[in-house]
């Protein structure tokens, strides 16, 4: 596909006697916002798991760019430019905003010219910056995260994405547990990076988010992919029918 910027070839995945993937094709577009729907157990975080290199495929191939990254350690995957923001964020409460941009590759200075201390200043002024592009509003970038909104640090887990020149992000439930303005906020970030030409995987089962923002919509069940659908020709009655497998010649 010459679009895609992620590509996976029938990709399976096996634990002991359970077949968690099964021969999977997928694929995300540039600037394209996919929904990756499904039940608990149809596959979906074992597919983000083989793209993020946490897990290694049995069979089967994972491209991104046009390169093979099938079996990478997730190091490597992220320094190609792909994220993964997990529901829990991965983020230090106790650090302040730019230190949780740049948390595990901290910028250094020299004290006294010998003695090497992380550059806080550097790292609000880079954060700040960065935060002003995305329009992300947070009053004091010296206060920790465990200070902050649940749709604050969502926004920040973002922006750290985006500082290290994410290509394809993906989210797992990102308005989780916020507020419905905060709901909204996050929405229109997504619709953002879209516009700025990231690819976003949305996992979510807030069906109001999946059709408010996504592009197309990609519906697994039992390890395989039981629906491929653009937004446009889906509804929620029919998302939900896939899902639990009462569409017509469903598996």
């Amino acid at each position: 596909m010459p679009n895609a910027i992620l590509e996976c070839k029938s990709v399976s995945k096996h634990f002991g006697g359970l077949t968690a993937l099964n021969q999977v094709d997928f694929h995300v577009e540039r600037g394209e916002v996919v929904a990756l729907l499904g039940d608990n157990g149809a596959g979906k975080s074992t597919l983000i798991k083989c793209v993020s290199g946490v897990y290694k495929p049995e069979h089967g191939q994972v491209f991104f760019e046009g390169k093979e990254i099938t079996s990478q350690p997730p190091s490597e995957i992220r320094d190609k430019g792909i994220e993964t923001i997990y529901q829990d964020l991965a983020l230090a409460g106790n650090l302040d905003v730019g230190a949780n941009v740049f948390l595990g590759k901290e910028k250094k200075k020299q004290l006294f010219g010998f003695i090497a201390v992380t550059d806080d200043d550097y790292m609000r002024h880079e954060a700040a910056q960065l935060l002003a592009r995305l329009d992300i509003h947070i009053p004091s970038l010296k206060q920790s995260l465990d200070n902050l909104s649940g749709g604050q640090r969502q926004a920040v887990a973002i922006a750290r994405a985006m500082y290290w020149n994410a290509r394809l992000v993906i989210m797992d439930e990102p308005t989780a547990a916020l507020g419905v303005p905060e709901q909204r906020k996050v929405l229109a970030l997504i619709r953002s990076l879209r516009d700025q030409g990231v690819a976003i995987i949305l996992i979510s089962h807030t069906m109001s988010d999946v059709m408010q923002v996504s592009d197309r919509i990609v519906i697994m069940r039992r390890g395989k992919v039981a629906a491929d659908m653009m937004r446009a020709d889906a509804t929620e009655e029919l998302i939900v029918k896939h899902i639990v497998g009462t569409v017509e010649g469903a598996a």
